[in-house]
Formats: structure tokens, sequence, C-alpha cells
């Protein structure tokens, strides 16, 4: 029976995607000159572990590439290799022609092969310097005796007997065997003493073990290149037939040697010698198991989450409560007599209790640490500082606050360009730190956490803050201010999110063409978030992103206009009132303001906005919800607040149209639809209100 390896694909690239995060990390993270022996070995598994499981499947060019990457971490870590800035640097740049080369096997492309050869051209060169240093040392005592290895002649007696637990490892022996055979001429006889009866049989126990008789002129070190893999998982010896030696053995074998003797030979068939290119390579393993989680590796079309098993068994328990209270209601279809009211509530009760446990244990499943987005930003921020001749610091806090996937794979590039940004403009070059009194090292912040709903990210530097005077002087170049217009401080950092607006003296290929800001906040918005920036001149800046927990349920409240339920999400409302006449000066014919504890805020009649007939007109008999979007406040008028409950989001534009001032729909408890309003949305358009088409195409809606 043939195995379809297809199936292993998407799990063999997410924990290689895994790896080379791990070794990204650890290389940023080494000290130049004084390794960490811990961080230097991790950075050495995780490349041995992509080169195996990209050899065992025909990955051929990516394994060819990681073992010469592999053999320079190794003798880092035998300390007979300096850790360098070149070779960190030549090191990050593999990890980069790794993830594009995984890139382009996980989703059927083609890689640029000359800029991976180039990489490791660079590779070898760091390998050829190392050795030549050495050699010249070695050639200045020529004379001494050397402690050389022992010549590798004769042939090789191996021992092999894996541990029972090997395949729960995601390892196969017959590969282990192949590589062997690859080597030299390989007679292999299998040890069958260990398998029990056929009840007492486990398919996902290793039974087997082998005795190989190896011939040729094979270096000891090669054989056990070929173990590595397994070392720890495994029984080996290793004897030297033509002198009866044994030379290594990492445990006593469990079963006799000599029973393999009686046993049949195995043919293992040789190592394929795959060398295509990326369309033609479609070979994979799942190499191993584990509750990680998956970290933008997942393969193309598809999408899958690592979830902890304590999630999943929370989930089953509250499964297992719903079949009771359904059985407990099921009772009452039953029960001819009379209906006990009390219990029939009760159970109502605790089948609601259990749905919203339920739904929350399954928002918990999407739930993913932010730092899934964040380990990205070392690298960036090591990578650009040295390009603008700037030395910065990163922090970071708060990496394990958790967020849905789906918003933590959106939120990606808005903070790229956020980090850019601050990297670009905000940190000065250290002769500029000097003069103003700062440390030449700048700062760069990180921070996320959750604050009630919501989750804030917070991105912070030190650096020169924003030049008001400057921002305003172009402002009024560009006539977006009037000559003799006076904004407070706050409006005026507000400008740079305009389109197009950028007070960079030179365009760079970091930042600086005025294209990028606005963007950052549109996508900022689509998330259902807002933006907010704190900045003080001369001292840095802070960006303030609030974003939802979840784009799938969102707390809402539900208000009623004329006959049609709206829904306002609770993170926008800033208040309920009571609307009282004097308060309300009008302007600008209809227009009208209420005045709510000194400030003016525009009164939003929904009625008008949506084209329906409410149950009144006049302010004193409704409701104003006073909500908060886009920067901006406003009263929106409602009949009556119905109450509060959670609803499920579904996309308006997806299943309809887009509809200015409506963020989407759901269907309530009794089948109607309700829209979703979209409180900057509605400020914009009472601001500036539609065409009669557009009204009509919200009337329609």
């Amino acid at each position: 029976m043939s195995i379809d390896i297809a199936q292993f694909h998407q799990v063999f690239f997410e924990e290689s995607f895994e790896g080379l995060e791990v070794m990204e990390s650890g290389l940023i993270d080494l000290e130049i000159g004084r390794p960490d022996s811990e961080a230097i070995n991790a950075i050495f598994r995780a490349a041995h572990s992509i080169k195996g499981g990209s050899g065992t499947f025909g990955f051929t060019a990516i394994s060819d590439f990681t073992h010469v990457l592999e053999t320079l971490l190794d003798e880092m870590r035998n300390g007979t290799r300096d850790v360098t800035r070149e070779a960190v640097d030549v090191l990050l740049l593999a990890v980069d022609s790794l993830r594009e080369m995984l890139s382009a096997a996980r989703d059927g492309s083609d890689f640029d092969a000359a800029a991976v050869a180039e990489v490791h051209d660079r590779l070898e060169e760091l390998l050829k310097l190392g050795h030549g240093e050495s050699t010249a040392v070695d050639a200045a005592d020529a004379t001494a005796p050397a402690a050389a290895a022992p010549a590798s002649t004769g042939a090789w007696l191996i021992r092999f007997v894996p541990h029972p637990h090997l395949f729960t490892t995601g390892n196969d022996p017959v590969r282990i065997l192949r590589e062997l055979c690859a080597l030299g001429e390989a007679q292999v006889q299998a040890d069958c003493s260990r398998l029990p009866d056929y009840a007492e049989f486990d398919a996902e126990t290793c039974y087997l073990a082998w005795t190989i008789n190896l011939d040729g002129n094979v270096e000891e070190s090669a054989v056990r290149e070929v173990f590595e893999w397994i070392e720890d998982d495994a029984d080996i010896s290793l004897i030297r037939e033509h002198d009866e030696e044994d030379v290594a053995v990492t445990a006593a074998p469990v079963a006799d040697a000599t029973t393999a003797q009686d046993a049949p030979a195995l043919q293992v068939a040789p190592p394929v010698d795959d060398r295509r290119s990326g369309d033609d390579r479609r070979e994979g393993e799942d190499r191993r198991g584990g509750d990680r989680r998956a970290a933008g590796g997942s393969a193309s079309g598809t999408s899958s989450i690592r979830v902890d098993i304590g999630k999943i068994d929370t989930l089953i328990n509250l499964v297992g409560e719903l079949v009771i209270t359904q059985s407990m209601l099921g009772n009452f279809d039953e029960d001819s007599g009379q209906i006990d009211y009390d219990k029939l509530r009760e159970g109502l009760a605790q089948l609601e209790r259990n749905t919203r446990e339920l739904q929350e244990s399954v928002m918990r499943i999407r739930m993913l640490p932010i730092s899934f987005s964040f380990n990205r930003f070392p690298r960036l921020v090591r990578d650009l500082s040295s390009k603008l001749g700037k030395q910065v610091e990163l922090k970071i806090v708060g990496e394990q606050t958790e967020l849905d996937k789906t918003v933590l794979e959106k939120i990606a590039d808005p903070l790229v360009h956020l980090v850019r940004n601050s990297l670009d403009h905000g940190i000065e070059p250290p002769a500029d730190r000097i003069a103003a009194g700062k440390s030449a090292h700048g700062t760069v912040t990180l921070a996320a956490r959750h604050e009630g709903g919501n989750i804030v990210i917070e991105i912070g530097d030190d650096g020169a803050g924003l030049n008001p005077e400057k921002l305003l002087a172009k402002a009024r170049e560009r006539g977006l201010v009037g000559a003799e217009e006076i904004l407070p401080e706050d409006k005026i950092h507000e400008l740079i999110f305009h389109p197009g607006f950028s007070t960079a003296k030179e365009v760079s290929d970091v930042s600086g063409r005025g294209v990028g800001m606005d963007v950052v906040k549109r996508n900022i918005k689509e998330l259902g978030g807002v933006i907010e920036l704190d900045s003080k001149f001369g001292h840095g800046s802070t960006i303030r992103i609030r974003l939802p927990l979840t784009l799938a349920i969102l707390d809402g409240q539900l208000v009623r206009v004329g006959g049609q339920t709206y829904i306002v999400p609770l993170v926008s409302i800033v208040e309920s009132l009571q609307a009282q006449s004097d308060r309300v000066k009008s302007v600008a014919a209809s227009a009208e303001l209420y005045r709510l504890r000194g400030e003016y805020i525009p009164i939003v009649r929904l009625y008008e906005v949506f084209g329906v007939e409410p149950q009144s007109r006049v302010l004193e008999q409704g409701l104003l919800v006073v909500v908060e979007g886009e920067g901006q406040r406003a009263g929106i008028f409602v009949d009556e607040l119905l109450g509060q409950q959670q609803v499920v989001i579904k996309s308006l534009e997806t299943n309809y149209r887009r509809v200015e001032g409506i963020s989407g729909a759901t269907i309530l408890g009794d089948g109607t639809v309700a829209m979703i309003l979209d409180a900057g949305g509605l400020i914009a358009l009472h601001r500036h209100p539609a065409s009669p088409k557009a009204a009509h195409t919200n009337q329609a809606a």
C-alpha cells in the first residue's frame, strides 16, 4: 500500500517556516565574539531539521543549500569558528534564501536561482576562509606529529535499534537505511525478534531493528551524520570489522545482534537524486507533531492553525454539557402531562449559558499571540538601522497578548510601515541625538495589551517627534489649511494621515513618498479599529491602534428607528442621553449641532440618512446615541434603545454591495436582518451628503 505524502505537505512547510523564525531571531540575538552555545545549538537544530525534512522527500536543492549553512553553524557550535558580524549577516541572507525556496516549493513556483546561488557562494567562501586560516596554522608545525583520525578503510558493522516511540516523532527508519546505502555497498538484515503477537500489535510502535554491513571507504563522521537526526531516539553501535574495535556506542542494544543473522536481508532503494526546479518538486514530510501554532507558513490556498490541546478539551466538555441540556429539554416533548415551566426556564437558561460558553471557546481557538507578528521586527530594525546609519534598540512588550488570527494577518503590513516610519523619520542619526543631549542609541517600542474588548497596539520612539510648525506650513502650502486658520496641535498631527502628505526632504526606498499613512489609516478602519497619534517635538512619537479582538463577532447596542432595527458597535458608543431643545443650535440651513459639556457635536437623524419613517421627528421624544469615529463625535437620533447583545457579522459588501454608513449586517434571533452602523462613515456621510443616486441606494438597502 502506497501512502500519499502530499497530505503532509502543509505541516512540513509550517514547521519549516517556524524553524526559520527560530534561526532568524537566534542569529539576531547572537553576541558577536562571545557566542551563546545554547543559542547556536537552537539555530543549528532548526537548520538540521529543515535539511533532514527537505532531503527526505526530494527537496534536494533546499537540502543541499542547508547543508552548507549547517556546516558553518556546526563549526560555530564546536568552537572552531568565531561568531563574526560578517558571518551573521551571511547567515541571515541564507535564512532569506531558504524562506524563498520553501515558499516556491510550497506554492509550486520558481525561486530566484541566481540570488540563491550567490548566497550559497558566500557561505562557501566563509567556509574556505575558515579552513584556510586553520591550514596555515597547521602548516607552520608540519613536522610535529599530528593526531590524525584513523584511516577510513575496512567495513562497518552497524547495529541500529530504534526506540519504540520512533514513529511518533515523524521519523522513518527506511530513510536512515537509504542514506547508509548511499555511502557504500551495504547489506541490511532485519531483526524481527521484538514483534508481538498480532492481537498486541500497535501500528505506531517500532518493533524492528537492523544490522548493516557497510563496505567502502567511509569516514566515521559520515556514518554518524546519518544517525544524527535520530541520535536521541535509537540505540546505535558502530564497529570496525577489520579490527573488531567498538568505536561508538550510544546505548546498549535492545536485542542480541546474532538474532538478526537469521533474518532476511532488507533491500533498500538508493536515494533519488532529484534536482528539479520548484515547479517539478512537490514533495514534503510530516516530520514532527506537537501543539505549536502555525506562524505564516500555511500553504497557499489553505489556512490552518495549531491549537493547544487544553482548548480542545474545553470545547469537548462544553459539547457534552450541550448534549445533557438538549436531553433535558427533549423530555418536555415526551411529557404528555402538565409542563413544569420553572424547569423549562431553567433548561433554557442553561442552554443559553452553554451556547455562550461554546461560542467563546470556539473564538479562543482562533486566538494567536501577537508575537507571531512582532517576531519579524527585530530583523527589520537591525537591517534598516544599519542601512540608515542609525543605532536603534527594539523593545517588545506584551508579545503574548492574543487576538484573532484574521486580525493578526491583516495588521502585519500596517505595523511594518509604522515601524519603518519610526526608523526613518523618528529616530535621529547618532550625531544629532548626541547634540540634542540624548543617547546615541534610539529606542523603538512595540507594545500590545488588552483593554476592554479591544486590543491596543502601540508603536513608539524616542526620536525627533513631529514639528507642528513644519506640518502646518506644508499643509498651507498645499491648500489643506487656510492661511489664517488656527489648528490645535492634535489636529496638526493628524495631517500626516492625509493622502499624499509628506514633509520628507527627499524620497527614499524606506519612506517619504507620502503614500503610506493614509493607507495605514484606511486599513485600520477596515478592521473596525481606530488609530491615534501622540507626539512631542524633540521627544518622540507614539501611534496607538485600537482593534477588535475578532472580526467575526461584536458587542452591539440595538436601536430602533421606526420599524427598523440597527446595531451600533459598543466600542463606538460614548454615551446615550435624552436630548434637550435648548441645547440644539441650527446652522447652515438644515444642519443641527448639540451642545454637550462645552462641545458642539453634529446631530445625525438616522431616518433621514436611510430614508425610513421614524416614530417621531421631535428630538425630545427620542434619544441621542453619542458615537465616536474617525476622531470625530456625533449624536445619532433614534426612537428607542432596545438592548445589548453579541452579533455575528456578515459582510454586506460580499453579499450585496458597499453602503455608506454601514459596516455589515447580522441576523437577529427572530430571523430578521439588522444593519450594523459604521460610526465614522455616518459622520462623514453627514458632513458630505451623498448624491441623490447614492442616497437612493442607501434607501433601497
